[in-house]
């Protein structure tokens, strides 16, 4: 199997468990608020909808959402956990280790996405460059 197959299983196998554990947390954070709990409602539904995406084949911009959903997770997290996250979740959340281990497995995750879609554009820009000139 090539690297970009191994990173694209990667990438599915982030999202299902980011997925899973946003899912099982649903519940815990309906009890603090519907907001946190529709937010991690969404986030499971949206992280297991790229798993599928990118299982059945999807191209770049599966990959891209896929970037941006992991990405806003963690930026969400760290406002979570620093300030709250306002209308979701105002309150300041207290770090603890699940949700530490979800974000580094996030990031995992979020780099090698965004290798996948980064790894041909030096070549690209190199082509266009002499284009242009």
């Amino acid at each position: 199997m090539k690297t970009s197959g191994l990173e694209r299983d990667l990438v599915i196998v982030v999202c299902a468990i980011s997925a899973g554990i946003h899912g099982a947390l649903a519940p815990e954070h309906f009890g603090e608020g519907a907001g946190a709990g529709l937010g991690f409602l969404v986030s499971a539904l949206l992280l297991a909808g790229l798993a599928v995406a990118l299982t059945r084949g999807a191209g770049p911009p599966a990959l891209v959402a896929t970037i941006l959903a992991l990405a806003g997770l963690i930026a969400a997290y760290a406002m979570a956990v620093t300030s709250g996250v306002p209308v979701l979740h105002p309150e300041v959340e207290a770090v603890n280790g699940l949700a530490l281990a979800t974000k580094s497995i996030e990031i995992v995750g979020l780099i090698a996405a965004a290798h996948l879609v980064l790894r041909d554009r030096p070549v690209a820009l190199l082509t266009t460059e002499r284009t242009l000139t």
